[in-house]
């Protein structure tokens, strides 16, 4: 997403850009990639108004003027093509002067030339890929990188000017550059965003953990660290401090959502607070008749995007001036952004925002009355419930270029217009999100198959027994309502304490499978009244349990090195994998591919087996199993001595796998290409113990976007949120 002035610039259909003036209410289309576009810039200058685009194959820049005039003749509109093939471009800058545009693709930075076709330098040196590329203002050969690496790096650039006589071409050329200083390890977290203060001579950036650091770039101060925000109490802070001044008043009204929304309940969740965007704010252009109520107009201000609202901060005290929160407004649907732009300088006492959501294909188009949001807040109390005060208000625009576009009203001073940011069904073909026309692919359409759908060879009273029973227990969750914090039921499994290794749901929530340390597995109803039937033979501790699609089998691992499948009807194994078939402990097994494969786990690869079960018995060979189970392949994981977790989809087709290792990667396979595609080093400062994809549920409704996404948690280290799309 990008803003300037008037302006702001969007994907739509994934790989279109659309620039949409706000004080004309016209789009503008431009097409000329052919993948999704992945970062977006808009020019330093206002004339000509210049914005880039880049994707994975191309990047071009547009001459907004005259592609508008193209538009009004009848012709497309062209940009140049500025570099190709770049790779994965995350972050996109001009320079000053408009010549340069710095292109962050994977841990290298490209320098170049606005004008054409230009490589003029490559600079690498960052170890992870580069998220945000700033140039310094007052010295304009001076670039500013910032890493997923944790790191920061100033470099100068050289620039020399090669003067021809025929027709005097000048050439630039950035080939040489000095690493002038190259940060350490600044945190734990990735390095998300990067703003240079010109005024105070200073850089700011912020991590994926709501932490903000503020360097000096004077040049006898040795970029040192000026100040650490920790967005989170700052913003914990600020919300007490609204509380309390609305209690002393007394109005019951004003205090209730205060109380309930900004502080967190006990019991809940911690949830992290990337830092999106950092931005000037321009606070006095606001409040040009009532500056010295606030503070000294010395002081700077800076917007803080992050996935649940926007801030401002003062930077002469640190401290939140105002707080902009996405699920304050009732009829703003996006509770969670993925990526947030702002314009520079207010308009008329507003500022443009642009927020697109995390978990749909859908962007929102805002302008934030920073003066009425600044005097409600620093009122003797926060307006709660009372939705005629808020401050976000946005201009009407209502044009049928756009399918599905729509706008919702929030108060009389909030319009809001969502924009759909691409089509379905059109990612291109990729070695993880597959192209819509493979049916068997769970990634880019919503699941194709009747999950969960009732036997229909049953008899009429039975069927419609099973129907009634289903519509008063598989209610559709809730999604607004908050996790469950509260224990419902407490039983003891065994009459002496027992570890129990693992538990899972099967899909209808029927039933519930649970794994214990004396070697036994329990099969208990969803209510936790009854144990529905007991598993017993294995010569360990139970590792791990699994269902199958159709809730008849369940497989079952063990320390003892063998694999175990039951049928729920019968006590008696379908299926017995012995020691002879693994030299290590099974410690994951489940039925994968809609119950065509057994995946599991052992040592350091995953085997994919297929089988046949057969409970059938022959009285001459009355011990003898007659189900059978081949190894197709083994799939060893890259450099690590021990497979910790694996998932996969059971619930409809999709070849994607995931594992951890020892070595706390993480490591993707496409099982339809038979090898590995992606290793994400590093995801967590322990091994991976835990990952979990979404798997669909009949019991809510989902996006199909959200079958991208999966979670990994270790010890120690909280719960992330990863996309299959971006591997981040």
């Amino acid at each position: 997403l990008a803003c300037r002035h008037h302006h702001c610039a969007f994907p739509v259909s994934r790989n279109g850009l659309c620039v949409w003036n706000t004080a004309t209410a016209q789009p503008l289309y431009l097409s000329g990639h052919h993948y999704s576009i992945s970062a977006l810039s808009f020019g330093s200058k206002i004339n000509p108004l210049l914005v880039c685009s880049a994707s994975h194959e191309r990047v071009i820049v547009w001459n907004l003027d005259e592609c508008t005039q193209k538009v009004q003749e009848g012709f497309t509109p062209r940009g140049i093509v500025i570099g190709t093939l770049l790779g994965m471009v995350l972050h996109i800058r001009f320079s000053p002067d408009d010549q340069q545009v710095a292109v962050c693709a994977g841990n290298q930075i490209y320098m170049l030339s606005a004008k054409n076709e230009a490589v003029l330098a490559e600079l690498d040196g960052h170890l992870a890929p580069v998220t945000a590329a700033e140039f310094c203002t007052w010295e304009k050969s001076m670039l500013i990188s910032v890493s997923e690496d944790r790191t920061f790096k100033a470099r100068k650039l050289y620039l020399s000017l090669y003067i021809f006589n025929f027709f005097n071409p000048k050439v630039w050329d950035y080939s040489t550059s000095q690493l002038i200083y190259q940060s350490g390890i600044i945190t734990a977290f990735p390095l998300l965003s990067l703003l240079i203060d010109e005024e105070n001579k200073q850089i700011i950036t912020g991590c994926a953990e709501g932490q903000l650091w503020i360097f000096s770039l004077i040049s006898d101060h040795n970029y040192r660290c000026i100040a650490h925000i920790d967005l989170k109490k700052e913003q914990e802070k600020f919300c007490n401090k609204l509380w309390k001044s609305g209690k002393e008043i007394g109005e019951g009204q004003n205090t209730k959502l205060c109380k309930t929304d900004n502080m967190r309940p006990e019991g809940s969740v911690e949830t992290s607070l990337p830092i999106l965007l950092i931005e000037h704010c321009d606070f006095f252009v606001c409040f040009h008749h009532e500056e010295n109520i606030y503070s000294s107009q010395n002081t700077s201000y800076f917007w803080i995007g992050t996935s649940t609202g926007l801030l401002i901060i003062n930077l002469a005290n640190f401290e939140l001036e105002a707080l902009l929160s996405y699920k304050d407004y009732s009829d703003l649907s996006i509770r969670i952004a993925r990526s947030c732009a702002l314009t520079r300088k207010a308009a008329n006492g507003k500022v443009l925002c642009l927020i697109a959501s995390m978990f749909e294909d859908m962007i929102a188009v805002l302008e934030v009355n920073l003066a009425a949001l600044v005097r409600i807040q620093h009122s003797n109390f926060l307006p709660c419930g009372n939705e005629k005060n808020l401050s976000v208000i946005a201009s009407l625009f209502i044009s049928p270029f756009l399918r599905n576009h729509y706008f919702r009203v929030i108060g009389h001073l909030c319009k809001l217009n969502y924009f759909p940011t691409g089509v379905k069904n059109t990612v291109k073909d990729k070695p993880l999100v597959f192209h819509s026309k493979i049916k068997s692919s769970g990634y880019t359409a919503a699941p194709r198959m009747a999950m969960f759908a009732p036997n229909t060879n049953l008899k009429i009273k039975e069927a419609s027994k099973w129907k009634t029973s289903c519509k008063c227990k598989n209610k559709e969750y809730p999604l607004e309502s908050y996790p469950p914090i509260k224990y419902e039921k407490e039983i003891s499994v065994t009459c002496k304490p027992t570890p129990i290794f693992c538990l899972q749901y099967s899909g209808d929530g029927e039933l519930l499978a649970c794994g214990q340390a004396d070697k036994t597995v329990l099969i208990f109803n969803s209510n936790l009244t009854d144990v529905h039937n007991i598993f017993s033979g294995h010569d360990g501790a139970i590792n791990s349990v699994g269902w199958s699609h159709d809730r008849k089998w369940l497989v079952s691992a063990s320390e003892d090195r063998t694999l175990r499948v039951w049928s729920v009807c019968n006590k008696e194994p379908a299926l017995i994998l012995g020691k002879e078939k693994f030299q290590k402990t099974v410690c994951f097994a489940q039925f994968y591919f809609i119950d065509t494969f057994i995946l599991l786990c052992c040592g350091a690869e995953f085997h994919l087996l297929s089988f046949h079960l057969d409970t059938t018995k022959d009285d001459l060979k009355r011990y003898k199993q007659r189900s059978v189970c081949k190894l197709v392949q083994k799939f060893p994981m890259t450099s690590a001595m021990e497979i910790t977790s694996l998932s996969a989809v059971n619930e409809f087709y999709s070849y994607i796998v995931l594992t951890a290792g020892s070595n706390r990667a993480l490591e993707v396979f496409d099982l339809n290409a038979g090898c590995s595609t992606a290793v994400i080093q590093e995801a967590h400062v322990r091994s991976v113990h835990q990952i979990c994809q979404n798997k669909g549920s009949s019991f809510s409704t989902q996006q199909p976007e959200a079958y991208n996404l999966f979670l990994t948690t270790a010890a120690g280290d909280g719960i992330k949120l990863w996309d299959l799309r971006t591997l981040r």
